[in-house]
């Protein structure tokens, strides 16, 4: 068994993104012509997980979106933040982060009804979404020249750390209701 243990842990290790516990039961049922369930696979992660809280690991085994993925533990989130701002080519615009939101609060969503909310052109920013791959093409649309449709991916999730756009702020949470416009003062 814990030849298997050591298999998932490479293969979450080897996963450039995160992989689901559906994912590594493929992978080592074809690797290793053996039968495992994904209930299994979830236990021995959890065996796998309690060992990198140690605290002799920099980092840790999480589960978001339901993908195993290692990551760095918190402690170290500063040091990584510094590394992250020296990557000029991660940054975002801020006409793409607004895009961004305008997608993930009304996905699935066109690119003409995200420059109709935003008021100019998107082209660039969608552009640049896709390229990071923060969005994704979720379909067409059944309107007229059938546009293309873009939703948040996985990796949005994971940037953020959320398992689902539910889990975003919801709007009455960030603006102040005494901010309201067209109420009545007295």
């Amino acid at each position: 068994m814990k030849d298997i243990l050591l298999h998932i842990e490479a293969i979450i290790f080897g996963s450039e993104e995160g992989i689901s516990a559906n994912d590594i039961r493929q992978v080592l049922q074809e690797a290793l012509a053996i039968e495992i369930t994904n209930q299994e696979i979830v236990e021995l992660a959890k065996k796998i997980e309690a060992k990198y809280n140690s605290d002799d690991y920099v980092f840790c085994l999480r589960q978001m979106n339901r993908q195993y993925q290692f990551l760095t533990k918190e402690i170290y989130h500063e040091s990584i933040n510094q590394l992250q701002a020296h990557r000029d080519k991660k940054k975002l615009s801020q006409s793409a982060l607004e895009t961004l939101a305008i997608i993930a609060y009304r996905q699935p969503i066109t690119k003409l009804e995200v420059e109709q909310i935003r008021g100019v052109n998107c082209d660039y920013s969608i552009q640049r979404l896709l390229e990071k791959k923060l969005i994704q093409i979720a379909g067409k649309a059944d309107s007229i020249g059938k546009p293309l449709l873009y939703a948040t991916s996985s990796q949005f999730m994971n940037h953020f750390g959320i398992n689902s756009t539910k889990e975003l702020p919801q709007l009455k949470d960030i603006v102040a209701e005494e901010n309201t416009i067209g109420e009545i003062l007295e």
